[in-house]
Formats: C-alpha cells, structure tokens, sequence
C-alpha cells in the first residue's frame, strides 16, 4: 500500500542516531499529529511500521558487520565470552533509541518521504 524510504544520507545510520536526540523511553503523542500528514492515523501507522523496519534491518547489519570483525575460527567458549569490544559494542547498540521511536521522530520532523502505491480500480 505504501512505499516509505528516508532521504539518502552520507553519514551512517548509526552515527545519525547518535547525533540525533531522539528520546529513548515511552512518550505520550497525540493522535491527531500523527495522522495530520497523512489524514488518516493508519495510513501513518503504515509508514512508521515500514520506517522502523529498514531502521532495524540496518542497525542489524551494521551491528553483525562490526561483530564479524572479532569472529575467528579458532577462539573457544571462553575466548568469545570475554572480548570486551565485542561487549561494548553490543552494549552502545542497546543504549540506541529503538526503532520505532526514531521513525516517529524522523516522521514528525518530516524527514519521510512515502507515497501511495497505486489501486487498481
């Protein structure tokens, strides 16, 4: 129905959420300014739900890129346990506003970019 994609960036998404002050706990917003852009408040729900799917699938890969680095065929149980970059780096990832608080957020900026697919009739 809808097809939503962000505006192409040079920096990374991560260090976009970094900068960005996005906040990380629950806020109450009103409904009514959710569903102004679109007119309706599904329609918006649609494209929050998609832009917080690619913000997911991309911290995802960056974080399993970043994991890979540390990954060797020859470490043991214990090895793996006790790599403390690899524990920081999970670490800074689960400090990051989830993504559906920076889709609303990027949303509500007008930083979205979606459009209607079009209906056969």
């Amino acid at each position: 129905m809808f097809r939503s994609r962000k505006r192409k960036s040079n920096r990374s998404n991560l260090h976009r959420m970094a900068t960005k002050k996005t906040p990380t706990n629950t806020l109450t917003r009103d409904l009514c300014d959710l569903a102004a852009p679109t007119g309706n408040i599904y329609e918006s729900v649609v494209v929050l739900s998609k832009r917080a799917n690619q913000i997911a699938i991309a911290e995802k890969k960056e974080l399993t890129r970043k994991l890979d680095e540390f990954k060797n065929e020859r470490d043991t149980m214990e090895e793996v346990f006790e790599n403390r970059e690899q524990i920081e780096i999970s670490k800074y990832y689960e400090r990051q506003p989830k993504p559906s608080l920076v889709a609303i957020e990027e949303f509500q900026q007008g930083e979205i970019f979606y459009r209607m697919a079009k209906q056969d009739e």
